[in-house]
């Protein structure tokens, strides 16, 4: 029998998705070699972002959109990292090219481009004259934060204004971040006691990851070929107990890989890119002091992807149903943002992560409730609680997927240069076999 014009129609569609994303069987090993053509689309995207700091290129950008998010996808989906315990390199690398189309949506759709704050237009494409930027009149740490001040380099202009817009992820200094929180500076503004401060940061969170990636593995439950949070042949106490103890690992675990990323930027930024220290201000607030799911979320947690969930969710969700809307959309794309990303592992989807961002907005939308009817927000003692039953409680469904697929047993630490596994660990065992 003869397939139908909508049979060969579906094929066909079906063939076009898999050149950009291939059967997992179908990918080839990231090595060495391949690593240059796993990341072939940071070109692409950065050309983009240029485009995006010059007068008058809005169609061009438009037409050019369909070319970086094809190469993004082609570039991430075509190499696989095969080693298990690196499987969340693979993760990274899912989240990055979604990260990266978000960019170049945002690029792609801002009509008049992108504005640094300070500017009222900016250069046409090959011209050389300086824009309008200027330093405008500051009277504190904020507003000059917020004015983001670059000393010259020796790059050229147009490359320079790529990396900035491109690389940039918070948006502060920039026209989509204005507005949004920026933690309290907790370090010396001064350029040497800047660079010491962030050094000793960069050991300490070193040493976090390295304590709660060892403390973590010692759960049976966990491993490179998935595993699970809750041990169910333990009694119900101990089993949520434990379940909650390694969560919260994991929690901070996060927060020092995190924390360590951006301060090993930092480092570089500032001694060899000659940028101030004011352009890299904290990137938590102290998420363990929040009182409210809103507080958590909106000033103590990272603001890395925030404006990446509003293009993908919040934007659309406002324009369909208001700021309810843009709340539920935001949680929405960040559940499907972390859940999609880690699809290139090859282990399949598990919306109990999306579920958990969900819950979020539903979260949030009763606190909304509590302060129209109480006339006080969430706070105190009682906010820390409600907030701690939402994270720490709740959240171990979304550990738990990610557990399921592995992800617990990433090798963050190399056991050569753990000091919890080459001198702790052995220290404890000699210790306890003296005792016993």
């Amino acid at each position: 029998m003869r397939p139908s014009v909508t049979d060969e129609m579906l094929f066909a569609a079906y063939r076009a998705y898999r050149q950009f994303i291939p059967e997992s069987r179908d990918r080839e090993p990231l090595t060495w070699h391949t690593v240059p053509n796993a990341f072939m689309y940071m070109l692409p995207y950065l050309f983009l972002a240029y485009l995006a700091r010059r007068a008058n290129t809005h169609p061009i950008r438009l037409l050019f959109l369909p070319t970086v998010i094809a190469t993004t996808l082609r570039c991430t989906f075509q190499y696989h990292i095969e080693t298990p315990e690196l499987a969340h390199l693979n993760w990274v690398r899912g989240l990055a090219a979604l990260l990266t189309i978000a960019k170049a949506l945002d690029f792609a759709f801002a009509r008049d481009g992108r504005f640094r704050i300070g500017e009222t237009k900016l250069r046409r494409i090959n011209e050389t004259l300086p824009s309008d930027y200027h330093r405008p009149n500051v009277e504190d740490i904020q507003d000059e934060l917020q004015a983001k001040i670059h000393r010259q380099t020796l790059l050229p202009v147009g490359l320079c204004d790529a990396l900035e817009a491109g690389l940039s992820l918070r948006g502060i200094g920039w026209d989509y971040g204005r507005g949004q929180f920026v933690p309290p500076f907790d370090r010396p503004l001064q350029r040497g006691p800047f660079l010491k401060a962030t050094a000793i940061s960069i050991l300490q969170c070193a040493l976090i990851v390295d304590i709660c990636e060892s403390l973590i593995k010692l759960h049976p439950g966990v491993g490179p070929y998935g595993g699970t949070l809750f041990l169910h042949d333990l009694p119900l106490y101990m089993r949520y107990t434990l379940s909650t103890i390694v969560h919260a690992l994991a929690g901070m675990m996060i927060i020092a890989c995190v924390r360590l990323g951006y301060d090993i930027c930092a480092l570089f930024a500032v001694a060899f890119l000659d940028h101030s220290p004011l352009s890299w201000p904290p990137i938590f607030n102290n998420p363990w002091a929040a009182t409210s799911l809103h507080d958590f979320w909106a000033r103590r947690w990272h603001q890395i992807l925030r404006h990446v969930f509003l293009v993908y969710g919040g934007y659309p969700g406002q324009w369909i149903g208001g700021q309810c809307g843009m709340v539920i959309g935001a949680f929405l794309a960040s559940g499907f943002f972390h859940e999609f990303g880690i699809y290139i592992v090859g282990r399949g989807l598990d919306h109990r992560a999306t579920l958990f961002f969900v819950m979020q907005a539903a979260g949030i939308f009763l606190e909304t409730l509590w302060k129209k009817f109480r006339s006080r927000p969430v706070g105190g003692l009682g906010g820390r609680i409600w907030t701690a039953i939402w994270i720490l409680g709740l959240g171990q469904i979304c550990t738990d997927a990610w557990l399921a697929r592995g992800i617990g047993g990433a090798l963050l630490s190399p056991a050569w240069l753990s000091p919890t596994k080459r001198f702790l660990w052995p220290t404890l065992r000699h210790l306890l076999g003296q005792s016993s």
